[in-house]
């Protein structure tokens, strides 16, 4: 797959779903296809990524994915299973917030259950790590909502980018994931894409250590109802956290 999200030049996608959203499917016999460009669009901060991690039949067991440590190949099946309907069906910004969390949560699960403490010291440090990202992430993106409204958007731009390594493990994803692309083009685009992954990473994980256990915290947010707004979560998250720390899970 080829996925393209665009997002208004000078806005961050705090309070509602990125601006575009593109899923291109291609059949090759290689892992990726190489990309020369991604022109800019008018307007529009773009940001691209190739992958075969994705909730459908289509998706294979590749060379590269079988090279990832056994931690991170765990997570994404249990991530990619989480997205039955089974489980959740609802608005996909808000499914995966949600989704994202929960699948590195079940994979310490699954390895505390296979009992093997060195892969799930592994398997801890690696939500531990997701958590600090998070949060960065989360408090990068309102300054830079802030920027935006107050300065042009190059001028603002370039503040961001001064900012971004006070947020360290921030910027080593950013850097890492928009190689070969030209960062100040992605920059919103790029912030508003990983909201949608890890606007509720940390808190569902502080949930998960109220909650009686994971099973608990599941069937809990399976509550979110299918037309849900992220006030909606919000809110559910907060009634979650009253009610885990009073002990009525």
């Amino acid at each position: 797959m080829l996925w393209l999200w665009m997002q208004r030049v000078g806005t961050i996608a705090l309070q509602g779903p990125v601006d575009v959203r593109l899923t291109i499917g291609f059949y090759n016999e290689r892992e990726r296809l190489r990309l020369e460009q991604v022109y800019r669009v008018d307007g529009y901060s773009v940001y691209y990524r190739q992958g075969n991690e994705f909730a459908d039949a289509r998706s294979l067991a590749t060379l590269g994915f079988a090279a990832e440590s056994i931690v991170r190949r765990v997570m994404v099946v249990l991530h990619e299973d989480l997205h039955g309907d089974v489980n959740f069906k609802l608005p996909w910004e808000i499914e995966e917030a949600i989704v994202t969390p929960l699948g590195a949560l079940a994979a310490v699960e699954f390895f505390r259950q296979q009992g093997d403490p060195t892969i799930l010291e592994h398997a801890i440090k690696a939500v531990a790590e997701e958590r600090r990202l998070a949060r960065e992430l989360n408090e990068l993106a309102h300054t830079a909502e802030r920027l935006f409204k107050t300065a042009p958007p190059d001028e603002a731009s370039a503040a961001i980018f001064a900012l971004m390594p006070t947020f360290s493990a921030y910027e080593r994803r950013f850097r890492r994931q928009t190689r070969g692309q030209h960062a100040p083009t992605t920059l919103e685009a790029k912030l508003s894409h990983d909201l949608v992954y890890y606007r509720y990473f940390d808190r569902i994980a502080a949930l998960s250590e109220m909650a009686p256990d994971l099973r608990t915290l599941v069937q809990d947010l399976k509550g979110i109802p299918a037309d849900a707004t992220y006030a909606v979560v919000d809110e559910l998250l907060r009634r979650l956290e009253i009610k885990y720390r009073a002990g009525l899970g």
